[in-house]
Formats: structure tokens, sequence, C-alpha cells
């Protein structure tokens, strides 16, 4: 069978028409596997190929007189069929269309998720690649910690993001899953083997042990999943947006021709795409406690879970979509200051390298507590200094100089040390 939902663009996959293209998707393909299974005549699988087909419009017409929506989309599809209608949905029941359907839309907005984080993956790694030397200073607590290098930081993002795309590829298995079992899901009206070839015929597998309903456990980890891949590009964001600040800038967004960042500043350069990200993430997460409160339903079924995914699936597949691509084009067109780097990370005469310094005299036979205390003396002076100099406060220290020879204490101030295992990193992300 032609996949037809390979589409575009994601939200072409969650249109009222696209919805009902499933369902008569699924009607065909359990017609097909009654027709070779003996159950319905040449004529009449003829007929339905031919004809069947549907008008969104009438189908709501309907409904808001059957208050039904698969009865009525089944009455607008006789309509169009004729006496050969009688064949459709024989032993089905609503959610076997709802639930196989749905699973065509889900399977198709994975793959539509895994191209394009596909593409964040390369700008990822080709960010990286570029920066590998360029030396910045590492945070904790938002306070200079030691150097890294702008690439080893997006190695972690590229990292994070592989195994993101592998999530997202398990998640298109999870959900490719369809059923053709009828009411209570015990084939009572309907022949195992019309499932195993419907489902063959849409690309799907039959669920191992589904109820009427295809367990929500699945839905859940789609809607967990994609909350989750989201919270990722949040952190990138985030670090963006930090890196951005007036007082840091390292990094910064493209910002266009013509573009402004302020109604009342005309300086202002404002990290907006990152800051959207952000918040459409807090989108994502919202839904997670809808999709697992809709795995708990009554006995075999009910059908609360029915409106919230009406929002949920559109909604996060789309705003997914939407996220994986900014986050491409933000990191693609990033700016990136290593001048600045390198001025942030010498503040106040290189306090950062205190731990190369407390290593290096304790090294010489200094106990770990004296040496300590002189470097901490020494970086905090310097620290609470507008022009303070770490460097040159412990190059006249009698202590230090009596243990460290200039150029033993000038090695300790080399950010170069910091790359120097960094290879193992890079030969794991092939960079």
């Amino acid at each position: 069978m032609i996949d037809r939902y390979t589409l575009p663009e994601m939200g072409d996959v969650w249109t009222e028409h696209a919805k009902y293209q499933t369902w008569l998707d699924v009607e065909l393909a359990a017609c097909e596997a009654n027709w070779k299974l003996g159950n319905i005549p040449d004529k009449a699988i003829k007929e339905i190929r031919n004809k069947a087909a549907f008008n969104p419009k009438r189908i709501l017409e309907i409904e808001s007189e059957v208050r039904h929506d698969v009865i009525a989309f089944l009455t607008n599809v006789n309509e169009f069929v004729g006496d050969a209608g009688r064949y459709i949905h024989v032993g089905m029941t609503s959610s076997d269309v709802l639930d196989t359907g749905l699973a065509l839309q889900l399977k198709t907005s994975v793959a539509l998720l895994i191209r394009e984080i596909k593409q964040l993956e390369k700008v990822i790694f080709a960010k990286a690649k570029e920066h590998k030397n360029t030396a910045m200073i590492g945070r904790s607590h938002a306070i200079h910690g030691e150097p890294i290098t702008f690439g080893f930081k997006l190695a972690g993002w590229l990292a994070e993001t592989i195994r993101n795309r592998e999530r997202l590829e398990l998640l298109e298995k999870e959900v490719s899953v369809g059923q053709i079992n009828g009411a209570m899901g015990t084939y009572a009206n309907t022949d195992p083997n019309v499932e195993k070839i419907a489902c063959e015929y849409l690309n799907l597998v039959p669920d191992t042990a589904s109820t009427q309903v295809i367990s929500r456990d699945r839905h859940a980890s789609y809607i967990q999943t994609l909350a989750l891949v989201g919270s990722s590009l949040d952190r990138f964001a985030t670090e963006i947006r930090n890196l951005q600040r007036t007082d840091v800038l390292e990094v910064e967004e493209s910002f266009a021709k013509g573009q402004k960042g302020s109604s009342a500043m005309p300086h202002k350069r404002n990290p907006i795409r990152s800051e959207r990200i952000s918040g459409l993430s807090r989108v994502l997460k919202s839904y997670v406690i809808g999709a697992l409160d809709n795995i708990p339903l009554w006995h075999e079924r009910d059908i609360s879970h029915s409106s919230i995914e009406r929002m949920m699936f559109p909604d996060t597949s789309t705003t997914l979509h939407f996220m994986l691509r900014e986050m491409t084009e933000i990191i693609q067109e990033l700016g990136v200051y290593p001048e600045n780097m390198l001025k942030n990370m010498n503040v106040y005469g290189g306090v950062v390298f205190s731990q190369r310094v407390l290593l290096a005299l304790t090294a010489k036979g200094m106990s770990r507590e004296e040496a300590y205390g002189i470097v901490q003396k020494h970086a905090h002076s310097a620290w609470n200094k507008d022009r303070g100099d770490f460097k040159s406060n412990l190059e006249s220290d009698i202590a230090v100089k009596q243990i460290l020879s200039a150029d033993e204490l000038k090695k300790c101030f080399d950010p170069e040390i910091h790359q120097a295992n960094l290879n193992i990193i890079w030969e794991r992300l092939g960079l």
C-alpha cells in the first residue's frame, strides 16, 4: 500500500480531512482482508474500491443528528458506495477505526519529527566540530568554574540530541500498532486474520492484547517522549539565553536586518527565539499528566481519553515539529564570540585556574590544607576587587615562590591543559 501520509508538513497530518482519510484507509484495509478471506464478493469489493469516499461537511451534518462521529462517517461513506456498503465495518467496533487510524497519524508524525531532529543533529555536529578548540569558561551554579571549550558544550547537546533521535525511532515502532478485533476486543464477530491482513496492508502490526481500545500506555509514551525532547531543546535555549546576556555575550542569536528588539529601547537585541522555545516546552510538559491519566480507563474502555486526545496529539506534534526547526535555525545562524569567551575566562587574573595551582603546590610537597588556604586567599582577594589579579597575587607570595618557579606557575594558567583529554569525547561522537 502507498503510504499517503508521508506529508510535507506536520499540520497536514492533523487536519479533520486527514483524520477521516485514515478512517477510510482502515475500513478499506479491513474490506481487502475480508475479500481475501472470501467474505466479500468480487463485485462488491470493486464497488468499494472505486466509490468509497467521504465529505467532511456532510459528516458533520450527520453527526449533528446522530451524535456519533464514526456512525456519521460510515453513513456518509455508504452514501457514496451504495449497496456494497453493507460489507464495510462488518464485525468491527468504532475503536478499531479510531485507534488504528490514530496509529497511522502517530506513525507519520514521528517520522516527520525524526526527519527534523536529524537536521538538528547535523547542524549541532557541524557547530561542535567548528568550535572544538574554542576555549571558554565552564560554569557551575552560574559561577565560573574551569575552562572548557564551546565545542565541548555542544558535544553534550549533540549526544543528547542523538539519544532523543533514538527515542523517537523506538517510539515509531511503539505507536505503529492497530486493532480490528470488535467489541471488547475478543474477535467474537471478526476473524483474527482480518486484523492480521489489514494491519499488514497498513504497515502496522496488531496490538498484542488490546481491550476494546489500544491501551493508552503507548499514547502516554508518545506524549512523554515529545515532552522529553522539548525539555532538551529548552535546555539548549536556556543556555543560549544565558550566554547572550549583556554581561556575558559569548553567543548571540542572529539579528535580522530591520529587526527591532524593543518599542522603547533601540539598542535591544533579545534572544526571542530561544525564549519562544522555552515557553513552548511548557506546553508539551503540560499534557504529560493528562496522557498518564488516560491510561486507567474504566474496564475494557470508556471515552474519557478521547476529548483530551483531540487536542493533545495535534498540539504536541505540531509544537515540537516547530521547535525542532526553530532550534536548528538558531544554532545554524548562531553568532559565537571567542574573544568575549577569552575575556570572561581570564577575568580577575585567571581565578578559574585555582585548582591547577592547588595541585601544583601539593605535588611539590605543600600540605593540601595550607595550599588551599593560600590559593583561596589570593583568589578571593582578586575576586573582591574591581581589577584584581589572581596570577599577580600568587607571583608576589613568598610561600608560593619558594615552591613553584615562574614557568611552573605560568603553566598552571594554560587553558590547553583542560583540553588535553577531550579527544575521548570527539572520538565517541565522530567529531
